[in-house]
């Protein structure tokens, strides 16, 4: 299912101020909160839909983002939304994967009753089950770059070293589960699984939302004024964009194809997004403040507009 524009969330107008966009979250959400409407999952819904509209439209960047690319431009692409999985459901159900042989799954702390009746009395759900091994928990860290394309680690764990395949696209903070790579199990039952949390170190200058890479380029007013080309640091490599004359501080230009890796999609990526800011020179000579104060006298002159 499409997601609904923010600003008809919200009930808002596309140029409505900072401060009518607060008080319609306001509004909004007293109606829809969950304290109040206990057991109505329409209203836990709508909770959410505004939710997700304000931290948007209430953040510049953001906004601005979603204002020139929609959903895209702010990791939610139609159905896929903010799922790094790229479909539908919930994300935090996990799902089975094979890589290159190595069958394993991700868990993000879900869980069914059996599940938890199982580990701890050895049955769930009315039938008996064979006993099983403990879980083993580890972590290992990777590079932001590693993290984007993927990479091959070792985990030691017990003194038995067990190879690894971090999928492209992971994020900091998720955990992969390798079935049967924990404890061992008492009489005959099945071995224990192994949980992996996956930590990324951060980058110096690119940072992450869901499959959108971010980044800002500093040019100078001049640039700003007359158009101009720069080199940008993606995870790909520099990539020269051209930047139109007229632009302005905190305008952001869209990078297809150059963002994080959607999991489980056939090797479609995010965009990076570069915010582009526009410095205020310090210092001028004598010779650069009279040729600014010659271009504002022709600006009041109406010479420029």
């Amino acid at each position: 299912m499409a997601k609904r524009d923010y600003y008809e969330v919200l009930g808002v107008s596309k140029n409505a101020s900072d401060d009518e966009i607060k008080k319609a979250y306001r509004k909004l959400a007293v109606k829809y909160h969950p304290d109040k409407n206990p057991g109505n999952k329409e209203a836990e819904e709508k909770f959410k839909e505004i939710s997700e509209a304000h931290e948007v439209l209430s953040d510049k960047q953001k906004r601005a983002r979603y204002d020139q690319f929609g959903h895209a431009g702010v990791g939610g692409a139609g159905s896929a939304g903010g799922n790094p999985f790229g479909g539908a459901g919930n994300p935090f159900e996990g799902g089975n994967f094979n890589f290159n042989g190595q069958s394993f799954n991700f868990d993000f702390g879900g869980g069914g009753l059996d599940d938890i009746l199982g580990a701890m009395f050895g049955f769930g759900g009315g039938a008996r089950r064979p006993r099983r091994g403990a879980d083993y928990r580890t972590s290992v860290t990777i590079t932001f770059e590693e993290a984007i394309f993927g990479v091959n680690k070792t985990v030691n764990v017990n003194g038995e070293t067990i190879k690894l395949k971090i999928p492209k696209g992971i994020d900091d903070g998720m955990s992969i589960r390798l079935a049967g790579k924990g404890g061992d199990a008492p009489e005959g039952g099945t071995k224990g699984d192994l949980y992996v949390q996956v930590r990324v170190k951060p980058h110096k200058t690119l940072t992450r939302e869901g499959s959108i890479i971010l980044s800002e380029q500093v040019i100078s007013m001049v640039d700003a004024a007359l158009g101009t080309e720069v080199d940008v640091e993606t995870v790909d490599g520099t990539v020269t964009m051209k930047v139109p004359a007229g632009t302005q501080s905190g305008t952001p230009f869209k990078l297809s194809g150059h963002g994080v890796p959607l999991m489980r999609s056939d090797g479609d990526r995010g965009p990076h997004i570069v915010t582009i800011i526009v410095e205020t020179p310090r210092n001028l000579s004598k010779k650069q403040k009279e040729l600014l104060q010659e271009f504002q006298s022709a600006k009041k002159r109406g010479l420029f507009r």
